[in-house]
């Protein structure tokens, strides 16, 4: 940390139970020079690795479908969430987690991935970065059903969707993910699939 304007003042932790949230109060000096002592909840998951697979040839992708808690929470009626295929880094670098977290929820075995940027996903309150990564796909890559991990209570259903019904499924509101809807555009914007 590095901004001689802001100064940690204290961090207590609140939760460690899932992952770590923390109550960080600190000073920060303001625009007119003055300074103003502030508080903030930090919830810290760890940095992760999403990936879109993509079919030249087929002009097709591969995306998952699983419950997400917090969006059932949040209205959404069934809980189940279309999204690119993505895991935390752990102990891994982000190419070698998104190939693991591939092979683990797709079925597909990659062996050649391309970083195409990071971002942060919700900077007001959560600290990860997200490393965006895509990757070519074919039929003789697929060496299992894919479905996730039981230990990690993983049930991801594997789809393979034409790339321009998917990205209509942004407009319709199918697709509602962030960083899904970020490498659907992505690959738009760049013609990956024409």
């Amino acid at each position: 940390m590095n901004n001689d304007k802001v100064k940690i003042k204290s961090v207590e932790l609140l939760s460690d139970n899932w992952y770590i949230l923390r109550k960080v109060t600190y000073d920060i000096q303001l625009e007119d020079g003055s300074q103003e002592t502030q508080q903030r909840e930090v919830y810290d998951r760890g940095n992760g690795a999403t990936i879109l697979l993509y079919n030249k040839e087929k002009k097709t992708i591969v995306l998952t479908r699983q419950f997400r808690l917090p969006s059932y929470m949040n209205g959404n009626e069934s809980g189940l969430l279309i999204e690119a295929c993505a895991g935390l880094l752990e102990e891994y670098n982000a190419e070698e987690c998104i190939k693991r977290e591939t092979e683990e929820e797709t079925g597909y075995k990659i062996s050649k991935v391309e970083k195409i940027f990071e971002s942060y996903m919700s900077p007001g309150s959560v600290t990860e970065i997200l490393h965006f990564f895509i990757a070519e796909y074919s039929e003789d890559m697929k060496i299992s059903e894919g479905g996730g991990l039981e230990e990690e209570q993983e049930e991801i259903e594997v789809l393979e969707l034409d790339f321009d019904e998917a990205y209509e499924m942004i407009k319709s509101g199918d697709i509602k993910d962030a960083k899904t809807i970020m490498l659907l555009q992505y690959a738009k914007i760049n013609n990956l699939l024409s």
